[in-house]
């Protein structure tokens, strides 16, 4: 250990010395940077100063990296002496060791010597004994046979002394074995530390002197390469008086570029700003040009649905309309009750439904998404409604699955009611607007049919069956017998009826509608008017219709009574479908008999009426096959060619006064309802109203 203190305290000494040498020359080498130093920074001779300085950090990185040798031997040198001290410490302790087992085998060798010596000397008065006590009596023999136990007792201890004595020799061999083997590896340890120590001193040797001819080479080559920068000096300065003027120059160039660089941005900005103007006035330009363009388009869009609408009426198309109700809480929630029905932006006649993955589009003639309200859609059909003053026969009809909205569109609620109400009310209006010229009835008559059999909403036995008969008149058109007419003149006679009506009306609730209508309704509004000064007679007749929702008896849940119901209901609107296809294709035969709803539609879709059809469908994802058929028999029906409308009017020569006084005996002049003479509420047919006029006119001729 005292060793490698010294030792330790040399390197220290001699690093030391190396620090102070380095410092030495550090402090040398800064002198002649002081000196390298020139006035002028672009003489010819920077690269030759350049070169000396790279030599000389070269130098330094030298000496660097001598020193950081230099550590790393100190390092080395202290782990390799941290490393003896380990093992002399260890050997210290197994030394201690050794000793304390040795004492403690002396310890037990000498007590096993000692109880071996004590046994020796006791069987000889033991055999003493032995003989002695053979003719003692039978307490000698006991005490005897203790003793001979005794005896066998000791000398099995005396084995196991001999055996453990034997044991501690064999270790006690083993020790000096151990003993034998550290001392030789002290010995390597100590020979290998020489070693290191000799080899530490050699290298410590050849980098001293690497150090010192490293020094001696630098410090040479920068003396003469100082020499040769102060034989270039002298011209450097020489050169610095004639760059002057050029430095005057560059100087002065620089000061124009620095100007022009500060005026840069305002002239970037004046630029940017001009720039932006321009594309602005191009873009307001594009815009305007936009909204030009997608006014004509509009204003074309227009343009074209007018010339439709007017070809459809000269045709006599079905017209179609389309209605999508929202969604609702009754359709759940989950991917079933996700929107599947979608609008285009510029043509509100076009509709698409995603059906499987894919997208299928629809034209009709007006589709109302589900936020339009009841005002709009009634908009949409007020000029049909009010063409029916002027004599036409008009028919509205609503289509579509169950709980699409049907019932609501028709009839709506009392605080927002649909086309039926609606219409009456506009009907009332345009009568009071022509009061100065013309005198009009409105009747009302309500029916529905149910399980294929007609039955009168409005009459006092709602059970009785009706039939539907050609008028004896011979103008081919269908009536009721039996049916019952109000008479309306006001908003609250509406309103009576329709109450009276809709309690009479079937609804049920099954799987798909809480309140599922179980029946065909119609309500038949008939407009008939005297104008005083001319003597021109108008009939016109209003059929609006909600048809009961078709529907997947599987999924409605039908049974019993509401099966048959749903049967009754899916085949009605077959027979119409078929009606609808021959019609299309324009057959020679329709089969208007096969149901009581197509045949009581018969004067609507037979080219004598101008009718309307409203399909109503639901968005709900879990809908869309049902969707997709009614969508799909509403471009069948938009398909259907009826041919021009007839107006149903007559022209008399009678006095002014004289036609007042027929429109009274005609009509009547208290409202309620009216009595035909085959029923006790029933209205005459028209049939009887024509024979009944010209028995009047014939009267009014001969008394003129």
């Amino acid at each position: 250990g005292t060793d490698a203190e010294k030792h330790r305290d040399l390197l220290a000494a001699e690093n030391e010395r190396l620090r102070q040498e380095m410092k030495a020359c550090e402090g040398e080498l800064r002198e002649l940077q002081r000196q390298q130093q020139a006035p002028c920074r672009d003489c010819p001779h920077l690269q030759e100063n350049t070169k000396l300085q790279e030599q000389l950090s070269q130098l330094q990185q030298e000496a660097e990296e001598t020193r950081a040798k230099l550590v790393e031997l100190d390092l080395e040198v202290q782990q390799k002496t941290n490393r003896l001290a380990e093992v002399e410490l260890r050997l210290k302790d197994s030394l201690a060791e050794r000793a304390e087992e040795e004492e403690r085998l002396s310890r037990r060798l000498r007590d096993s010597q000692e109880t071996i010596a004590s046994l020796k000397s006791q069987p000889q008065q033991i055999k003493y004994i032995i003989k002695t006590v053979e003719v003692e009596s039978a307490k000698a023999k006991q005490a005897l046979c203790e003793t001979q136990s005794r005896n066998q007792y000791l000398q099995e201890q005396v084995g196991m002394q001999k055996q453990v004595l034997k044991e501690m020799e064999q270790q006690l061999q083993r020790s000096q074995k151990t003993e034998a083997q550290l001392r030789a590896q002290i010995m390597m340890y100590e020979a290998e530390l020489e070693r290191a120590h000799g080899q530490m001193l050699e290298e410590m040797q050849a980098m001293e002197e690497e150090k010192n001819h490293a020094i001696e080479e630098a410090f040479s080559r920068a003396q003469v390469e100082m020499k040769a920068v102060h034989e270039n000096l002298a011209g450097v300065r020489t050169n610095l008086l004639t760059l002057q003027p050029a430095l005057r120059t560059l100087t002065h160039d620089y000061n124009n570029l620095k100007r022009q660089v500060r005026d840069f941005p305002v002239l970037l900005q004046e630029t940017l700003r001009s720039a932006r103007a321009e594309i602005s006035q191009a873009i307001e330009e594009v815009h305007t040009t936009n909204r030009e363009l997608l006014r004509k388009y509009r204003r074309e869009l227009q343009l074209r649905k007018k010339c439709h609408n007017e070809l459809v009426r000269l045709k006599g198309n079905i017209r179609v309309f389309g209605r999508v109700r929202p969604i609702t809480k009754e359709d759940g929630n989950g991917p079933e009750a996700a929107n599947a029905v979608t609008f285009d932006a510029d043509d509100d006649a076009v509709l698409y439904l995603l059906h499987k993955g894919k997208q299928v589009s629809f034209e009709l003639d007006k589709v109302f998404p589900p936020q339009a309200s009841q005002e709009e859609v009634f908009q949409e059909v007020q000029a049909l409604v009010t063409s029916c003053i002027d004599g036409y026969n008009v028919c509205i009809f609503a289509y579509g699955q169950t709980g699409a909205g049907k019932t609501y569109t028709m009839e709506g609620t009392a605080a927002n009611p649909g086309i039926n109400q609606r219409a009456l009310q506009l009907l009332f209006s345009e009568v009071r607007g022509k009061a100065a010229d013309w005198d009009y009835a409105i009747t009302v008559s309500a029916a529905e049919i149910y399980n294929e059999a007609l039955r009168d909403l409005l009459g006092k036995e709602p059970q009785e069956k009706l039939e539907i008969k050609l008028c004896p008149d011979g103008s081919g058109q269908l009536y009721v017998p039996g049916l019952t007419e109000f008479r309306v003149q006001s908003v609250e006679d509406i309103n009576k009826v329709f109450e009276f009506g809709h309690i009479k009306r079937v609804t049920e609730c099954t799987n798909l509608n809480e309140h599922s209508s179980r029946s065909h309704a119609l309500l038949i509004v008939t407009v008939r008017g005297l104008d005083r000064s001319t003597g021109l007679r108008t009939t016109g007749k209003l059929n609006l219709v909600d048809l009961a929702g078709s529907e997947r008896v599987g999924r409605s849940g039908a049974e019993g009574s509401r099966l048959r119901e749903a049967q009754h209901i899916n085949k009605s609107l077959s027979a119409l479908g078929d009606v609808i296809y021959a019609l299309r294709s324009r057959q020679g035969h329709v089969p208007f008999r096969n149901s009581k709803l197509t045949y009581l539609l018969q004067d609507s879709l037979s080219g004598d009426s101008k009718t309307l059809m409203m399909v109503q469908v639901s968005p709900a994802e879990k809908n869309t096959s049902e969707t997709l058929c009614s969508l799909k028999f509403a471009e069948r029906v938009r398909s259907v060619e009826l041919g021009p409308v007839s107006r149903k009017a007559e022209l008399g020569s009678w006095p002014s006064q004289e036609h007042l006084e027929v429109l009274k005996t005609l009509l009547g002049d208290s409202p309620g309802s009216t009595a035909s003479p085959g029923r006790g509420h029933a209205s005459p047919s028209p049939g009887q109203l024509s024979s009944r006029s010209a028995s009047i006119r014939r009267k009014l001729q001969t008394s003129g």
